[in-house]
């Protein structure tokens, strides 16, 4: 027996005030978000802010004082482009759940984020753990020749 139509109408009300909640404390976790990430090489660290800005830069125990002007940058975009994935990253574990259909009220079907298309394509990617912990040679770092020169 189906319920009645008064029945299903209060619980989709419940479920979107529930919803709403719930983005808004999402929204207000996601503005005061931040994350740092170390280059590879250990020289720069780089933060990325709520909404994928660059915040900070900081050239650790004056590495950077014996690497080329190449390496330096090289270390730079590296720290800053990982920093910035993680925070994608983030916002988009973060917002799935919003995109999910209703399991209370099946009416409710969800939909589809292109997040490839909002953050780029390596966001979908596997996490790149082994990069971070240096098991695996930073793509940049291939076009640096042996002296850091391009």
């Amino acid at each position: 027996m189906t319920e009645p139509l008064e029945k299903r109408l209060e619980k989709a009300m419940a479920e979107l005030q529930a919803a709403q909640e719930a983005v808004a404390r999402t929204e207000r976790e996601l503005r005061s978000a931040s994350f740092a990430v170390l280059s590879s090489d250990r020289a720069v660290r780089a933060t990325a802010g709520p909404q994928g800005e660059l915040t900070g830069i900081e050239f650790l125990e004056n590495k950077y004082r014996d690497m080329s002007p190449q390496e330096l940058a090289a270390s730079v975009l590296e720290a800053a482009s990982a920093a910035r994935l993680k925070m994608n990253r983030h916002v988009m574990k973060a917002m799935a759940p919003f995109a999910e259909p209703s399991s209370n009220v099946p009416e409710l079907k969800g939909f589809e984020l292109d997040w490839e298309r909002i953050f780029g394509p390596e966001v979908l990617r596997e996490d790149d753990q082994d990069t971070e912990r240096g098991l695996a040679t930073p793509a940049w770092r291939d076009a640096l020749g042996d002296e850091g020169e391009d």
